[in-house]
């Protein structure tokens, strides 16, 4: 097994040299716009996945995701290169669900923000049920705890 600290650090080194080698050597029509998110690999440094998202219709995702197929290879080689391992970790492209996640996330804090928009309306002309003050105040206990001080003093 290989020190996480070093897995981590290679996965890194994959994700820079995936995301450069898109942008200066592969030129295929099919990828659009690529963003490389993250790299995992696994501890013992023969798999790993790239994660990517990328913008667009459906049919432009599917695209992508071809074109990054195809150049598995050129990347590979690439990261082979630039790394130095003795055995280059097989890649596998994973479209990254970050940007529906922050939609949702979006859209939910939207809707809560609606109905305490609702529960503030509605608490405007509100009273509360009981007294203002719940707590009843002795009066009498509090003269006698005055006089007691002044007579210390």
């Amino acid at each position: 097994m290989v020190d996480a600290a070093r897995a981590r650090k290679l996965a890194d080194r994959i994700q820079q040299i995936v995301a450069e080698t898109l942008e200066r050597r592969i030129k295929d029509p099919r990828l659009g716009f690529v963003t490389i998110t993250d790299a995992k690999i696994t501890n013992d440094l023969r798999d790993a996945t790239v994660f990517y998202t990328v913008y667009g219709t459906d049919e432009e995702k599917a695209g992508t995701a071809a074109a990054l197929e195809s150049a598995k290879g050129v990347l590979r080689s690439e990261v082979g290169r630039k790394t130095g391992v003795r055995h280059t970790p097989s890649l596998a492209f994973e479209l990254d669900g970050v940007i529906e996640n922050a939609h949702h996330i979006e859209e939910l804090l939207a809707k809560a923000k609606e109905q305490d928009a609702e529960v503030a309306a509605k608490a405007v002309g509100a009273r509360h049920a009981g007294d203002a003050n719940p707590y009843k105040a002795d009066d009498e206990g509090d003269d006698e705890d005055e006089e007691s001080d002044e007579d210390d003093s």
